[in-house]
C-alpha cells in the first residue's frame, strides 16, 4: 500500500511538473484538478507563488487562472453531493457531517467564502459536497468560492513578488493566522450587516404600526 501511494505521488508530481510548463493554462489545469478531488503536490498555491516570483508582470494573470480553475473544479465535488445525496458524505464521521451541515445550512454563502480562504489541511471538500447535498444555488456557490479564492491567491501572488523565493516558507508559517484574521473580519462585517438589516426591519415595522394607529 505504501509503495502504491509513493508511486501515485510520483505520478501526480510528474503531471504537475508537466502542467507548470504550460504557464497560465497549466496553472488553470492544476487549480481545476486540485479542487476536483485530484490533489496535486503543493496544489495551485505553490505554483502561483513560484511562477509569480519568476515573472512579476504575469502575477495577476496567474492569479486569475488559479481562481477560475479552482472555482470551476469545485463544481465536481458539488455535483457529486447533489447527485449522490447524503451517501456522498459516507466516508466522513457523523460528528463532522453534522457540524459542517449546520454551518452550511445556517451561514450558506458565508461558510463557503470563509472555507475557500483557508489552505490545506483545512477539510474544505466536505463543505463542497455538503453544499451539493443541500442543493445550494450554483450562482451563489460560485460567487462565494471566487471571492474567497481571489483573496487567497492575490495574497499569495503579492507575497511571491514581495518576498521572492522566501514567499513559500513565509506563507506556510503565517497564512493560517492571516487567513483566520481575514475570515474573522468577514464574519464580523457579515454580522454587523445582519444586525443593521434586522434593525431597519424593526424600525420599518414600528413606523408601519404607528402609521396604522394614526
Amino acid at each position: 500500500m505504501n509503495l502504491f501511494l509513493t508511486g501515485l505521488g510520483g505520478v501526480l508530481k510528474k503531471i504537475q511538473t508537466s502542467l507548470v510548463g504550460l504557464g497560465v493554462f497549466g496553472v488553470l489545469a492544476i487549480a481545476f484538478l486540485d479542487a476536483g478531488l485530484v490533489p496535486l503536490p503543493g496544489g495551485p498555491d505553490v505554483v502561483v507563488m513560484t511562477l509569480s516570483h519568476l515573472n512579476h508582470s504575469m502575477m495577476p494573470v496567474y492569479v486569475l487562472a488559479a481562481v477560475i480553475g479552482s472555482t470551476l473544479g469545485c463544481l465536481i465535488p458539488y455535483w457529486i453531493g447533489r447527485k449522490a445525496g447524503h451517501a456522498a458524505l459516507g466516508k466522513f464521521s457523523d460528528e463532522k457531517r453534522e457540524r459542517v451541515a449546520k454551518l452550511v445550512d445556517r451561514y450558506d454563502t458565508l461558510a463557503m467564502l470563509v472555507g475557500a480562504l483557508l489552505p490545506p489541511p483545512f477539510p474544505f471538500k466536505i463543505f463542497l459536497i455538503t453544499a451539493g447535498v443541500f442543493e445550494m444555488k450554483v450562482a451563489r456557490f460560485l460567487i462565494a468560492l471566487a471571492v474567497g479564492r481571489s483573496i487567497r491567491f492575490i495574497l499569495e501572488g503579492w507575497m511571491a513578488v514581495r518576498y521572492g523565493e522566501h514567499a513559500a516558507s513565509i506563507f506556510k508559517q503565517n497564512y493560517p493566522k492571516i487567513g483566520l484574521a481575514i475570515a474573522a473580519l468577514i464574519i464580523v462585517i457579515f454580522l454587523i450587516n445582519m444586525l443593521r438589516n434586522r434593525r431597519h426591519k424593526e424600525d420599518d415595522f414600528t413606523d408601519a404600526g404607528l402609521t396604522a394607529v394614526k
